[in-house]
């Protein structure tokens, strides 16, 4: 294949760490071109010298001088603040863009690339979340494509591969279940951010490891599976797979299912979007079946995890509700990182910002930042 050019949005998060990790081994496929940080200096600093990207962007724009400084001498060019990332993005020196930037922040970015026909490699659950509808549409019209990076639609993208135009009855989502699986609610609602920190199969950053935990995460991506697959919510179904090795599946209409599955290593989605159509090696470990013995299924309790059904209640909604709730969801889980609120207030807090929604139901591109900014300040009221 074609070298291809590769801006990494949020290079010094979980997401953006494992994709220099892909192109590391395969310098022959992969060239950076563009890495961006919010206030990680010291690392995109180290990441530019081994990577030599052309631009490097730090969107805290009061750490510039301390990365400018570190950079003085080479020929990488430094800019600082999101409008400055929104601007090199479109540069014609870029062919793929990995949005690994966490929450909200990575919307802006990721539609200057749509709009300049960037093809994404999507891990920004956020951006689908809460502008979906508007971030498919400016898609379509700039005629490109958004490339799965999550495990799970990863999963399902791959499986469809396969449909050969059959048509798809359900798409399943797998869920690991988290840390707090098999915890009671009762113990669940005395945990602590260090207990739901502990993910049993996966590394990630703290906020999407806190979503996990809740089930939020899982129903942020059947959210975005509504919109990557063009899919009704009553016919995207969650199912618990303890053992994190069948990634998602597609059921057809003759009750056929098809399964993608391997390690949990968040790699092997990476590679797949960065090479797709081709697939490339990234030096996971290989699925050992006679030592993995079995695999179990579970339904999921939305008793003791009642963020998955605010998710699917918001997504029936539609319009700007599905906005409110990661908005309002983001400030929560800062605010329980921080042990400022107990972990059953995450869902309160979610909860009370839906049900106080000013709702538009067909919402612009404003009104998005409108209703993420009115969320948020609910949600920061019923912290305080």
């Amino acid at each position: 294949m074609k070298k291809r050019r590769i801006a990494i949005l949020g290079s010094t998060g979980s997401i953006g760490t494992q994709t220099l990790d892909v192109i590391r081994q395969h310098r022959d496929l992969f060239q950076v071109e563009l890495l961006s940080a919010n206030n990680n200096v010291e690392m995109l600093r180290d990441q530019a010298l081994e990577f030599d990207p052309a631009h490097v962007v730090i969107c805290n724009e009061s750490r510039y001088k301390q990365l400018s400084d570190s950079l003085a001498g080479t020929d990488v060019k430094v800019f600082a603040g999101v409008d400055s990332l929104c601007s090199l993005v479109q540069a014609e020196g870029v062919d793929m863009v990995v949005g690994a930037m966490v929450g909200f922040s990575g919307l802006r970015p990721t539609i200057a690339a749509l709009e300049a026909g960037k093809i994404i490699a999507l891990a920004n659950k956020e951006t689908l979340v809460a502008a979906g509808n508007v971030v498919t549409r400016i898609m379509r019209e700039h005629n490109t494509v958004i490339l799965p990076v999550d495990s799970e639609h990863s999963a399902i993208f791959q499986c469809l591969l396969a449909a050969q135009g059959n048509k798809v009855e359900r798409l399943h989502l797998t869920a690991s279940g988290g840390p707090f699986r098999t915890w009671s609610r009762e113990r669940i609602s005395s945990a602590k951010a260090s207990d739901a920190l502990k993910h049993p199969n996966w590394s990630m950053g703290a906020k999407v490891t806190i979503d996990s935990a809740t089930m939020m995460n899982k129903g942020f991506e059947v959210m975005e599976a509504r919109w990557l697959f063009d899919m009704e919510p009553e016919r995207i179904n969650v199912v618990v797979q303890p053992e994190s090795v069948i990634h998602s599946m597609v059921e057809f209409e003759d009750g056929a299912v098809i399964a993608q599955m391997g390690v949990p290593d968040m790699r092997e989605p990476i590679g797949f979007a960065l090479s797709f159509p081709s697939r490339i090696t990234v030096g996971n470990r290989k699925l050992d079946f006679a030592q993995l013995g079995s695999i179990s299924f579970e339904a999921p309790d939305t008793r003791r995890f009642p963020c998955l059904e605010l998710a699917y209640e918001a997504l029936r909604r539609g319009g700007n509700a599905p906005c409110a709730l990661n908005a309002a969801n983001e400030v929560a889980v800062a605010a329980f990182l921080k042990d400022r609120i107990s972990f059953y207030d995450i869902a309160r807090i979610n909860e009370k910002c839906l049900s106080g929604l000013n709702f538009v139901a067909d919402p612009s591109l404003d009104d998005i930042y409108q209703t993420n900014t009115e969320a948020a300040r609910i949600a920061d009221d019923c912290i305080d």
